[in-house]
């Protein structure tokens, strides 16, 4: 059986070098659009529109995303749905697939990363990295100061709480938080009643 190239082994995701000259063409023409979005008047919705559809593999209607956003790819990667609004400092560790669902919404800080470096200490001073993709349900709400993990899949309508470090796979209609992060309740009846705390919800749609 032949080797495997690094891109392939990227592709599996397997350990490969991430200084492949192969696979790292084009990244700083990606980078250049998002310096270019992060330099975007806060009044020019048109042209921040125009460079998120660039910018992304897939975007989504009414998709908003704040500046600064950091990105390894320029969210070469990135597949989102619409509806999405993303706060400050939102940073795509873009080296496999991140895909997020409709009506998604994430805190200031958050960090989404598929790749990682191995434990053994050996590898990682012959550069060798992995990626996992990274998959987000639909209307999830993820708080400030997040991370999410290589490899993660967070169910549709699950809250993550702010600051957790989501290593793990979360189910669906959960609300989840921790370090490591956990899921902790379903959400129920108790959030028809309640939107914070004890303070009553007196809207409903």
């Amino acid at each position: 059986m032949a080797e495997l190239n690094n891109a392939q082994r990227r592709t599996e995701q397997l350990p490969y070098h991430y200084d492949d000259p192969s696979i790292m063409g084009g990244q700083l023409e990606y980078q250049e659009k998002l310096w270019e979005f992060n330099q975007t008047h806060p009044t020019d919705t048109d042209g921040k529109q125009k460079l998120l559809k660039e910018m992304f593999a897939e975007i989504g209607d009414g998709c908003h995303v704040e500046t600064p956003a950091h990105a390894n790819w320029g969210f070469h990667h990135v597949h989102m749905g619409k509806g999405v609004y993303c706060n400050v400092n939102f940073t795509c560790v873009d080296d496999a697939d991140i895909t997020i669902g409709d009506w998604c919404m994430f805190g200031p800080n958050v960090v989404i990363a598929t790749a990682g470096h191995p434990v053994l200490p050996v590898l990682r001073e012959h550069h060798y990295v992995y990626c996992i993709p990274v998959t987000i349900g639909r209307n999830v709400w993820v708080g400030a100061n997040v991370t999410i993990l290589p490899g993660v899949t967070i169910g549709d309508n699950c809250v993550i709480g702010a600051g957790s470090v989501v290593s793990h796979d979360i189910p669906a209609n959960t609300v989840a938080y921790g370090v490591p992060c956990k899921a902790v309740r379903e959400i129920g009846e108790k959030d028809r009643e309640f939107y914070y705390k004890n303070r009553r919800l007196d809207v409903w749609e």
